[in-house]
């Protein structure tokens, strides 16, 4: 009885083993995705924070609020003049404060809709709104280049910071142990710290270097971080001018930051697709997010199982942890016989230890140029796997099975230029590859040998071959340089010890 034929294995190369640590496999446990499409660049994300942690997303003339058990719109507040801006949450939930191109600061409450409060004083757009931590005053950056501090009790402004000579693009309130003092950060580079019980003046002022996208206040820690351009840099908040430290990760401009609620991961987003997020304790990357356009705005909710971003096309992403299945205390339904689930019922059954399983293996079908191996057809079989759309690693694991069977002499003799010419490209562009280059040499000898008589006679063939000779030049010369190298190191060395 003859052995049934098998497949032309392919071989596996080692590959470098890569570091699973503990956030890579809590942030990769995010993995379920919604996405969401907006009807604009989501600008603005902020989860509320208490439970069931909503999510408020601002984007065109309105603000989305969407729950964060079912990931569904509950309700759209889009009482806005113009493009609203920078909505975020009340320390309790209950209010929300957004801006907008319309110049005017206001509040609503989340359950009825209802605008409470409408501040106006700003001259220009206001793209950044939050509550103190007092949460009777709110404060509001805006394009005129100042800073308004507002009672909400009152509906009045209780200050005006004037010092910036760009708009006012992001804001940090302190915690509730300082809830006088603010951060503004502005596109003239400069982060200012204000005292609301000093007036109009700023406490102190740093240079970031470029337009500042974000800033972050950490409370525990005693110091702020400011992203603009493509950096990040800490700096301390009693008035140090130098900073702390910086960090360039991203590649393009860092756009919106983020922090979880006990502010020891640092998330950041930016125009090259990217979200990261840092340690908080020396800032090096931990995990990293791809999404499909540039981002604009990063949430991560105060129970870490959700971390959203908004994206300049209108997208809204939401990566979540799968929930956990509900146990069904009754007893399920038996299938209605003739139905599709009467006849895959057991599909998905899990055997116990004590049953007795039998394996299924489906047959592989042979690949076009395996049933041309089958047949001893090697030069067909050759054609077929180097104009077919395989890997080169495929390619070479029929150069390796011809070697074996020794008909690779077979398999390139007989060819006229048309034929060869895919095989002198493949040799030629392959050979200074470590893991191809030995086998490649003795292909390249048998070329030689065959067809060195013929040179002269077609231009095809013998261009492919001036190819092939320039990359063997190329690589010996590469390899003479690297050892020359080795013995200056190995001289270096000899000296040192």
């Amino acid at each position: 009885m003859s052995k049934e034929f098998s497949r032309v294995p392919v071989p596996q190369f080692p590959q470098l083993s890569r570091r699973v640590t503990a956030d890579n496999k809590f942030w990769n446990n995010l993995n379920t995705h919604v996405v969401i499409k907006e009807p604009a660049a989501v600008t603005s994300i902020n989860f509320s924070p208490v439970k069931p942690f909503d999510l408020a997303v601002t984007c065109s003339t309105r603000v989305q609020l969407y729950s964060s058990v079912t990931n569904s719109l509950l309700r759209s507040i889009s009482r806005f003049q113009g493009t609203a801006y920078g909505a975020t949450f009340r320390n309790d939930g209950n209010l929300l404060v957004a801006g907008g191109e319309a110049k005017i600061v206001q509040v609503f409450d989340l359950n009825s809709r209802a605008i409470l409060r409408t501040f106006k004083g700003h001259e220009r757009a206001v793209h950044c709104t939050k509550f103190a931590p007092n949460s009777t005053n709110v404060i509001s950056g805006s394009d005129d280049k100042t800073v308004k501090l507002w009672d909400l009790l009152s509906e009045t402004e209780i200050c005006s910071f004037e010092g910036h000579q760009d708009y006012v693009r992001s804001l940090a309130v302190s915690s509730a142990a300082a809830p006088h003092l603010y951060l503004s950060g502005s596109y003239d580079h400069k982060i200012r710290m204000w005292d609301s019980r000093s007036g109009g003046s700023s406490v102190f002022e740093v240079d970031h270097g470029a337009p500042v996208e974000a800033i972050l206040m950490l409370p525990r820690a005693n110091s702020f971080v400011s992203a603009g351009g493509n950096k990040i840099m800490i700096w301390d908040m009693l008035g140090r001018t130098h900073a702390l430290g910086s960090c360039s990760n991203h590649q393009k401009t860092i756009t919106c930051l983020a922090a979880d609620e006990n502010f020891t991961r640092v998330l950041s987003g930016s125009l090259d697709h990217q979200v990261k997020v840092y340690d908080i304790k020396d800032f090096h990357v931990l995990h990293s997010f791809k999404f499909s356009h540039p981002v604009l705005s990063v949430a991560l909710s105060p129970d870490y199982s959700h971390v959203v971003a908004g994206m300049s096309n209108g997208t809204l992403h939401i990566r979540h942890r799968p929930a956990l299945e509900k146990q069904m205390s009754f007893a399920a339904k038996r299938p209605i016989p003739g139905t599709l689930k009467y006849f895959t019922r057991g599909h998905n059954q899990k055997p116990s230890t004590n049953d007795v399983q039998i394996k299924s293996e489906k047959k592989k079908k042979l690949r076009p140029f395996e049933k041309l191996l089958k047949k001893f057809q090697y030069g067909d079989a050759l054609d077929a796997v180097i104009t077919g759309r395989y890997r080169p690693l495929v390619v070479y694991s029929v150069f390796v099975e011809l070697e074996q069977r020794d008909g690779l002499q077979q398999a390139l003799a007989g060819r006229n230029d048309v034929s060869l010419k895919p095989i002198l490209l493949f040799v030629s562009k392959h050979i200074s590859n470590p893991r191809f280059s030995s086998l490649l040499l003795d292909v390249t000898n048998l070329l030689l040998d065959m067809y060195g008589s013929v040179f002269g006679q077609s231009p095809m063939v013998d261009d492919c071959f001036a190819k092939l000779k320039k990359r063997i030049k190329a690589e010996v010369e590469l390899q003479q340089q690297l050892f020359s190298m080795m013995g200056t190191l190995d001289l270096l060395m000899a000296n040192n010890t």
